[in-house]
């Protein structure tokens, strides 16, 4: 008799699970409380996998030793804990794919930096001709590609949420790129349970694994300090260290057992300190990999940057229009104001996260000559902005608000999406906030 399985979620990562549980010979049920896509339920049919939709059934999941859990279900829903009272065990989808690959694993997490770093990672460890796949947090899901493909690398975008029902998974070389406040809402408005949650991905680590971090980060440093991990612990950052990789006169430094070895950064084309950081860590990992150095080096200097991340859209009357929606956070959007040179339009709102955004005061009252407030609910942000820059305005309308940035920007100034907030109240998802601006640009 076939073990059953169930899946709660009909996203990428559930979808990716449910196709992997079914070829791996388990009894599949998927539930999703929301509508499933008409081409998602073709699939389920087609490879006889059961499914139900608009509900949650627990009558349906009776007799499953284990559920997987897509990661945006949280795990104070009651049908969670009924699951657990029943006997189930919950996973998520990066601890149920690991169990299925033989491939060396990257897992790169933090609060921001982690897209760039693990697209970054990816394209270096392709270009130096291994075989590798990108999964996790972006792109198919990591337990789709197991099923689907044959990779002998891993590089992981894994996100806290994905981290919060690992049991088992472990990386041979993991990083934390940073911990800021963020999903606050999600851990109890504790930072403490959510920088416990960051560190799990180096829990069940061996002492032949690396766990990477970055040291000029107080609160990753403290945590780590702390935190009870086998893995060899290899900091970077622009701190002057005995061991670890640093960066100086235009190199990366790295130091380990006496031996120092330099990569020239000069021609490296993403801006700002946040990237070196970023492309500090994916050198990193190139270089226990045993990736040539040059190869290295040409990564750097060839990396176009990932989509909707300091992303510039067009220069229109000498006026720049940089899309940065993946800024769901303060601290993105403190990074993506101190790259920028000129005086500024900023486009900022959202989904509050229980954010402060005290933070990017300073950068505001030297930077931005505008604030156009993009969001149903702006009362924190006007609490915190409004009378610092001459014109503060509020909109509901991405069309509407690059046609007032167009208005307002002068030649050699920016306008910056860079909303420091989720996109969920006006938007699908950060891609669908970028995207909307990009095409209000064009039209303008």
């Amino acid at each position: 008799m076939q073990e059953k399985i169930v899946v709660l979620g009909a996203g990428e990562s559930g979808i990716g699970a449910a196709l992997l549980a079914k070829k791996k010979g388990f009894d599949v049920f998927l539930s999703d409380k929301n509508n499933i896509a008409e081409e998602l339920q073709v699939l389920l049919n087609k490879e006889s996998i059961g499914w139900e939709a608009g509900m949650h059934s627990l009558e349906s999941m009776k007799g499953a030793r284990t559920v997987v859990k897509s990661p945006g279900i949280p795990d104070t829903l009651p049908l969670i804990q009924d699951l657990k009272k029943q006997g189930s065990t919950i996973i998520s989808e990066i601890e149920f794919a690991s169990q299925y690959t033989h491939a060396t694993l990257i897992g790169i997490t933090g609060t921001n930096g982690k897209t760039t770093t693990t697209m970054l990672t990816y394209e270096m460890l392709k270009n130096a001709g291994l075989n590798v796949g990108l999964a996790g947090n972006i792109g198919t899901s990591f337990a789709r590609q197991v099923a689907q493909e044959e990779y002998d690398y891993y590089v992981l975008e894994i996100s806290s949420f994905q981290l919060d029902n690992i049991r088992n998974f472990a990386p041979h070389i993991s990083v934390i790129t940073n911990i800021t406040p963020d999903h606050l809402d999600r851990y109890q408005y504790s930072l403490e349970e959510y920088i416990q949650a960051k560190l799990k991905i180096s829990q069940n680590q061996s002492q032949k694994d690396f766990i990477l971090f970055n040291v000029d980060d107080p609160i990753l440093s403290e945590a780590l300090s702390n935190h009870q991990s086998k893995a060899i612990k290899i900091p970077y950052g622009f701190k002057n260290q005995n061991q670890g990789v640093t960066h100086k006169n235009n190199h990366f430094v790295f130091k380990q057992k006496n031996k120092e070895v330099m990569i020239n950064t000069a021609q490296f084309t993403l801006a700002g300190r946040h990237n070196l950081l970023n492309a500090m860590a994916a050198a990193t990992i190139g270089s226990l990999l045993d990736i040539s150095k040059e190869s290295i080096r040409d990564s750097l200097t060839h990396f176009k940057g990932a989509p909707h991340r300091m992303e510039k859209v067009l220069t229109i009357q000498r006026v720049n229009y940089i899309n940065d929606s993946k800024a769901t956070n303060v601290n993105a959007t403190y990074f993506a104001l101190e790259s920028i040179g000129t005086p500024l339009v900023w486009i900022v709102g959202g989904v509050d996260k229980g954010n402060n955004y005290d933070s990017l005061l300073p950068l505001i009252r030297t930077k931005a000559k505008a604030i156009i407030c993009l969001g149903v609910d702006n009362q924190k942000l006007k609490d915190t902005f409004e009378g610092i820059t001459d014109i503060f305005i509020e909109t509901q309308s991405m069309t509407e608000a690059v046609k007032i940035a167009h208005k307002v920007a002068a030649p050699k100034e920016t306008v910056l999406l860079s909303p420091a907030c989720a996109s969920f109240d006006l938007f699908k998802n950060y891609e669908d906030r970028g995207d909307q601006f990009k095409s209000a640009v064009r039209n303008l």
